[in-house]
């Protein structure tokens, strides 16, 4: 890694790779959202890729804990 990269983690704190799929789970979900919105993908697309995504990624809990909290 370069020296930037190393400097910019150290400032952004410790980050556990629970917290790094977490944060790239959403960002994969608001691409598809973004998708949706507009039109580039239908519906079903959609909840087929975002289910799949959440299942491949073994995020279940969380998107339920979101849900509930």
């Amino acid at each position: 890694m370069n020296g930037w990269l190393t400097a910019y983690e150290e400032k952004k704190g410790p980050e556990t790779a629970e917290m790094k799929k977490q944060e790239l789970y959403f960002r994969q979900k608001q691409l598809l959202d973004t998708f949706l919105e507009h039109g580039a993908i239908s519906r079903t697309q959609y909840e087929k890729s975002l289910g799949d995504l959440t299942v491949k990624m073994d995020m279940e809990s969380v998107i339920h804990g979101r849900k509930n909290g």
